[in-house]
């Protein structure tokens, strides 16, 4: 007909979870709300080893989502204090963890890593005071720690503060 197609705006939905800690329950929670909304990615942050008692339940459900996972400072704790214990799957399934991860999703960047870009598995992203307001200083800090690294989203946990914001062109999110 000679007309140029328009352009169509992809889009994709993605499920954020991080610092889970050995605990199944809350992960269950979250794939069921995943499920229901039809996320196309599932991403984890690090830290599936940690306080709880149901590391095996933990991983065996995020293999099961086909969740992408980041290694966390307590998972590589898990590691190093009990190499000689661990299940073999168990022991295949953390060393497989990358430290980051990188995608272009619905023409996005995104950049995933536990801690931060420059101290992957501690020296978290902390914005929040005690009553889970933005700190302005905090913000600015990393702001332009970040500045040089182009992406557009940048997911990481170890904090536990929760919060999604725009660090100059970059929106980062702690979920």
């Amino acid at each position: 007909c000679g007309k140029t197609p328009r352009s169509v705006a992809m889009s994709a939905k993605i499920g954020l979870m991080s610092d889970l800690h050995a605990t199944a329950e809350p992960l269950r929670q979250a794939l069921k709300i995943f499920a229901r909304n039809s996320v196309d990615h599932i991403l984890c942050a690090g830290d599936v080893a940690g306080y709880g008692t149901e590391l095996e339940q933990c991983i065996e459900l995020l293999l099961a989502s086909g969740a992408v996972t980041i290694l966390g400072n307590h998972d590589r704790w898990y590691i190093e204090s009990n190499f000689s214990t661990m299940k073999k799957w168990v022991d295949v399934f953390f060393h497989n963890l990358p430290v980051t991860w990188e995608s272009t999703i619905a023409g996005k960047r995104i950049f995933a890593v536990h801690g931060s870009p420059a101290a992957p598995m501690n020296g978290g992203i902390t914005l929040l005071d005690q009553d889970e307001k933005i700190i302005s200083s905090r913000k600015e800090k990393w702001h332009l720690e970040l500045e040089g690294y182009g992406f557009d989203v940048l997911v990481v946990g170890h904090t536990h503060q929760v919060f999604a914001e725009m660090l100059g062109h970059t929106l980062v999110i702690n979920p």
